[in-house]
């Protein structure tokens, strides 16, 4: 699977570099080359290929985007070349600005259908079929079942690179799926797009098979679930643990002990697991003392009637036709207007 990054195997390749040395029998190292030049000659590559092709849109009805026909859409690109008078993607896509090592890159993306469900945090995981090709046309990599990824790096999981996720996390999961009997699902009302991106925002210098280094990269996908993570299992989503807001976890550190936040179990250094400076809770039926029939009624439920200071964590499946609704309230004990798993001066009961 190519989307993820190549973190481990780069992480290996260090390890057996590092053990030649210049009088290894003459190993040099080819210096990268400059990311902003390399980026120009992307773009020109990315929109001349949004210039020269159309997709299959007129297969997707616009008027009604969420119908069941709409559902199982896939897109594919073809040359103006071969139909002059079809619109070109430039006329059809967005773009959005990401900036990676002071680079700031325009991401284009094609929105089909942006989905009904839930929202993707930038690292969460993603469950996804895809297709991952060049402009030429050529398809490196694909899944044409429901694939799941972490769309960042922690530890040893590796994330996908940093383009598809910039472009996935503009799209929203299914509503729901439907059982096929066959052993496989047909999902229902869910994202449907395509992200066109830099080598600087994909593999840049490192080479796959088939695919040459400096290579911008096009993916096509059908988004259909996602996974909150709390990687470190403190009880605090980790994108609420990205506390300027910048799309980096890694960068916030608030007792400074050079573990992030996200993957720190105590948070503000005081002593106390941030687990237990949290308030944990369950709700396995709604006001009414109904229970949960589905996952859209306890995502309801939580929509709807959440304290203010109550956060989802994540829905259970318990196997019996119900369904179970996690949240986290975000206890402040002393009023100050810092939570107490990031406040020194509180402790827990």
């Amino acid at each position: 699977m190519k989307l993820r990054e190549l973190t481990v195997l780069l992480l290996l390749g260090f390890v057996i570099f590092s053990g030649c040395n210049d009088d290894d029998d003459g190993i040099d190292t080819i210096p990268e080359r400059d990311r902003g030049v390399v980026y120009e000659e992307d773009l020109a590559e990315i929109e001349e290929f949004l210039s020269t092709h159309f997709f299959n849109y007129e297969d997707f009805d616009f008027s009604d985007p969420y119908s069941l026909a709409n559902d199982s859409f896939q897109i594919e690109f073809t040359p103006l070349s071969e139909d002059p008078s079809k619109t070109p993607l430039i006329d059809m896509v967005d773009f959005k600005t990401v900036t990676d090592r002071n680079i700031d890159y325009k991401l284009y993306y094609l929105n089909v259908r942006e989905g009904l469900g839930n929202v993707v945090h930038f690292c969460d995981q993603a469950f996804v079929t895809y297709e991952g090709s060049l402009t030429t046309g050529y398809v490196f990599d694909s899944a044409v079942s429901a694939t799941g990824f972490n769309l960042i790096s922690a530890g040893f999981e590796a994330g996908v690179v940093k383009g598809f996720q910039q472009g996935l996390i503009e799209f929203k999961t299914s509503t729901g799926f439907t059982d096929n009997g066959d052993g496989t699902d047909s999902y229902h009302n869910h994202g449907i797009g395509a992200v066109f991106v830099p080598s600087g925002l994909g593999y840049f210098s490192q080479p796959l098979v088939g695919v040459d280094s400096y290579t911008p990269l096009i993916f096509t996908f059908s988004l259909f679930e996602r996974v909150v993570r709390d990687h470190d299992n403190d009880g605090i989503p980790s994108f609420l643990e990205d506390l300027n807001e910048n799309g980096d976890v890694y960068d916030d550190d608030t007792d400074g002990d050079l573990s992030p936040n996200f993957i720190d179990n105590d948070d503000d250094g005081d002593g106390y697991l941030t687990i237990d400076e949290v308030e944990l809770m369950s709700y396995d039926e709604d006001d009414t003392m109904t229970p949960f029939m589905s996952e859209e009624e306890a995502q309801s439920y939580f929509d709807n009637n959440a304290l203010p200071n109550e956060i989802f964590d994540s829905i259970d499946d318990n196997n019996d036709g119900t369904f179970t609704l996690n949240t986290v309230i975000i206890t402040d004990s002393n009023g100050d207007g810092t939570p107490d798993y990031l406040d020194k001066n509180t402790t827990p009961e």
